[in-house]
């Protein structure tokens, strides 16, 4: 591995992270296989460990403490707040009041939970889920200051925070003597070029390390969605539309090609091509299997010459994202219409 230092934070991490969303229940629920992945990993050269309290309600962390037993010293290790931990995506389970979002309130009870669950004092990098329109900056940014300053945090960061929100962030820290974020966690990939417009710009300006998610674009550069047919995968059982956005098949379908003249697999063209950006440090993986670790891993070394990055950027244009991920942040005013549209009894007379 050739260690890339996590922004200005002197944090010499690698350029893949493991992520652990796929260990427990939702993914994995074998707890020694997943433990067995995680020290293949660490045995790699991996040294960069991304979870969340979210993650099958917890269940990620506690196996993750349990991998670490012994290691963490070797570790940077990372996790997030900002959902309830008992999640439910459906909607069904209505959310109890407090017990998610970027307040102060929350984030010192969520912190304590994750240590307790990773089996930790402190944690490297503790990071903001998703923006909270409900929480002022300034509270999360005071609240995340004294985490740090208790030493139960060694770095801040946030995660798929629109490029005008880091700025704002860093216009208060500044004027009011807080912790800056050091770190911003954005999805990128071949489909999802997005963040090359303002949001790289904006972490690069700040001296911020990024860490992406996604770099396979939610399982379509892993080559196993096809425009014309598709395996049943572990994913396909969530019924995520990216995975038949005839938009983004097309886009894959000429990227397999493109692979296939360049003489690797598809999955070592995508992960190759989300570390080569300089505005990238680490590229999050979440394997669920040994099998899927060992591919990943066998690409670590892969570069890309600057022919197939021409062509790259033919099939998926710098800047753009073909289609949409599921799982991508969108502000409330998107998903809700009454935010952007002014009621009648607040419009003027004709």
């Amino acid at each position: 591995m050739r260690y890339r230092t996590l922004g200005r934070t002197g944090i010499k991490v690698s350029p893949y992270a493991l992520g652990a969303m796929m260990f427990g229940a939702v993914g994995n629920p074998d707890h020694d296989d997943s433990i067995r992945i995680i020290h293949r990993a660490l045995e790699a050269g991996i040294n960069f460990i991304d979870t969340a309290d979210m993650y099958s309600r917890g269940e990620s962390e506690e196996i993750v403490g349990k991998a670490l037993k012994g290691r963490r010293d070797d570790v940077v290790l990372a996790t997030k707040a900002r959902f309830p931990v008992d999640f439910d995506p459906s909607g069904a389970t209505p959310a109890v009041p407090n017990r998610s979002g970027a307040s102060r309130r929350w984030l010192m009870r969520a912190l304590d939970d994750s240590l307790r669950r990773l089996d930790t004092d402190y944690v490297d990098l503790f990071q903001i889920h998703q923006p909270d329109p409900d929480t002022d900056l300034e509270e999360t940014l005071s609240a995340l200051t004294d985490l740090v300053r208790a030493g139960k945090v060694r770095a801040i960061g946030t995660s798929s925070m629109p490029a005008s929100d880091l700025v704002r962030s860093h216009w208060i820290a500044e004027r009011r003597g807080l912790t800056r974020f050091r770190t911003e966690q954005p999805p990128y990939s071949i489909l999802n070029r997005g963040i090359e417009r303002e949001v790289l710009p904006v972490v690069e300006e700040f001296g911020m390390g990024t860490l992406v998610w996604s770099p396979l674009a939610g399982g379509l550069l892993t080559g196993r969605y096809r425009k014309d047919h598709q395996n049943s995968t572990h994913r396909s059982q969530f019924g995520f539309r990216h995975l038949t956005d005839e938009r983004r098949l097309d886009a894959v379908e000429e990227l397999i090609s493109l692979a296939d003249d360049a003489g690797m697999p598809l999955t070592h063209l995508a992960m190759a091509f989300a570390i080569t950006h300089p505005g990238v440090t680490s590229a999050i993986i979440g394997p669920r299997t040994m099998d899927q670790l060992d591919d990943l891993l066998a690409g670590v070394d892969v570069t890309l010459t600057d022919d197939v990055l021409d062509q790259i950027d033919k099939i998926a244009p710098p800047g753009t994202d073909i289609g949409t991920l599921d799982m991508a942040y969108n502000p409330p005013a998107i998903h809700h219409p009454h935010l952007r549209r002014r009621h009648l009894a607040d419009r003027p007379a004709a």
